[in-house]
């Protein structure tokens, strides 16, 4: 099972960027798929997740309204649209994969699956 991120780069304050995740196999195998973001210094955090079997969004409230998680199954990809995006967004964003759903969704550890991490830096 592999993850690939792509998407980041260097956008200026208020601009967008959409960040993909191309699964290895059909997103059909993972109820749980989300997005972490690590920033210099500091712990990995949630950011987003989307739960399959039910098709809902869970967000962090410091992206809540700016970001977007979907999903495409023909291409076994997962997308984070982002939008007004801030300098305090930079960090290097990672995509995860959970076979089940587990309600402490936002905890890094109860994540199997990730991708190798692509970078967002946010300039003021």
């Amino acid at each position: 099972v592999q993850l690939q991120a792509s998407g980041g780069g260097v956008v200026q304050a208020g601009e967008s960027l959409r960040l993909s995740c191309a699964a290895s196999e059909g997103t059909f195998s993972y109820d749980a798929m989300g997005w972490f973001r690590q920033a210099p210094g500091k712990e990995r955090e949630f950011v987003a997740a989307f739960r399959r079997s039910l098709n809902r969004e869970y967000y962090a409230d410091s992206v809540k309204g700016r970001f977007t998680i979907s999903r495409d199954k023909a291409k076994n990809t997962v997308y984070l649209q982002m939008r007004n995006l801030k300098p305090e967004d930079t960090a290097v964003y990672y995509c995860t994969a959970r076979a089940r759903w587990n309600v402490d969704y936002t905890n890094v550890r109860h994540y199997d699956y990730w991708g190798q991490g692509t970078l967002v830096t946010v300039s003021s």
